[in-house]
Parts: structure tokens; sequence; C-alpha cells
């Protein structure tokens, strides 16, 4: 007698992981083909535009971002219009980041920040020295790669970002423990382990303001690369 393995998410979440099964890398293009992007909200993050605005912490206001994982890019335009960075928007999946490109060519950015969207591997990608951002941010990057990999997403971290600089994460979802992913089981404290020594918690709150279906499910929580 078989046992019937029960689905562990919803239904676009067990479609996605299909995907990935499938084929690691071509899989998220596959999911942007067919529109199975539970991530994409279509506006900004509601934390990170609090963070811009506030005067909570120092944030960078000349300079380069990086935002891995881009996706349609809300998120890179507003750091680009509200802090007047240069951001390159990076993704793995080309549908990703010509929906970005679509969705954006249009988007008021105040001088002098601009949005670059690449297609860009985060884990191949490197910069001379003279090139390193002042500023990453990360939201549902970590959660989507194996957690095989997290410690290489520290070591390229640390690598990409000049000292002084600023790693924001906003960690979603803080969900129950799960085996099965994306997206992988987190805890703010999985960041800690995987930056390892040279980085110094500036922020670490609960963000007064969320998206309806991500409150009490998230964490804002931004390092400064020592």
């Amino acid at each position: 007698m078989t046992t019937e393995t029960k689905p562990v998410g919803t239904p676009t979440q067990e479609a996605l992981r299909k995907f990935i099964a499938e084929d690691q890398d071509a899989g998220w293009d596959k999911a942007w083909q067919e529109k199975v992007t539970p991530w994409d909200v279509r506006c900004p993050q509601p934390p990170l535009q609090d963070l811009v605005v506030s005067n909570e912490i120092e944030m960078p206001k000349t300079g380069r971002a990086l935002v891995p994982g881009c996706g349609s890019g809300y998120d890179a335009v507003l750091l680009a219009s509200q802090l007047g960075l240069d951001v390159l928007a990076v993704d793995i999946a080309p549908t990703a980041v010509e929906t970005a490109r679509k969705v954006h060519q249009s988007s008021q950015i105040r001088p002098p920040g601009k949005v670059t969207f690449q297609l860009q591997d985060f884990f191949t990608f490197k910069v001379p020295e003279d090139e390193k951002f002042d500023l990453v941010y990360d939201y549902t990057f970590f959660v989507a790669i194996p957690p095989s990999r997290r410690a290489e997403w520290g070591r390229q971290m640390a690598s990409l970002l000049r000292p002084g600089g600023v790693l924001v994460t906003l960690v979603f979802p803080i969900d129950p423990p799960q085996d099965v992913g994306p997206p992988f089981f987190v805890r703010p404290e999985h960041y800690v382990e995987m930056l390892g020594e040279g980085w110094q918690k500036v922020l670490d709150k609960v963000p007064e303001h969320s998206l309806e279906t991500h409150i009490g499910r998230e964490r804002l929580v931004v390092w400064k690369k020592l």
C-alpha cells in the first residue's frame, strides 16, 4: 500500500517547486512565463519604502546599489527614485528581466538615480574593487536559493559590498519549519550564521507597515559591512 504525499504549501508554491525541481535555473524562467510568481506584488515592499524615507539609519544617498533576484523591479526603482542611487537589478530569469524593462520604461526616477536591469547569475557576478556596491537589497532571494548555497550567498555579499556599505534584508516568509522550498525555511538568525564576522547589525525590527499577507511573517534587518 502506497502513502500519498500531502502537498506542503499553496497550489502556486507547489507548481513553482515542480518547475525548479525539473531545472534549478531554467525553472525560474518557466515560472515567469507561466505567471507562477507569488512573490511579484507589483509594488514596492512597504518596509523598504518606510526605511528609505525615514531617518532610522543612515542610508547611502550616492553610489551604486544591487538588487539580486529583482523580479519585476519595483523595489529597485524605489531605491533609485528615493535615494538617488544607480541601481543594478539582476535576475537569472530572462522573462523577469524583460518584464521589468517593459514595466519601468516610463518610470519617473529623479536624477542622478537610474536603474539597469540585467540578466545575471548572482553567484558568478564579479565587480572591480572600485565598483563595489554601497547598498545591496535582498528580499526573497535568500529563501529562493537552496540552503546548501547560503554560505556562498554570505561570501558573495561580503565580496560585492564595499566597507561601510549597507545590506538590507527583508526576512520573509517567517513560517513554521518545513523541509521543502522555495521558499525555504528561514529565520533572521540564518543570515547571521551565513554572514559571519565583519558585519554590524544596525537595525532589527518588525516592520510597522507590511502587505496584508505579510503581517506577522516578516522582519527587517539591516547590516553594515565593517
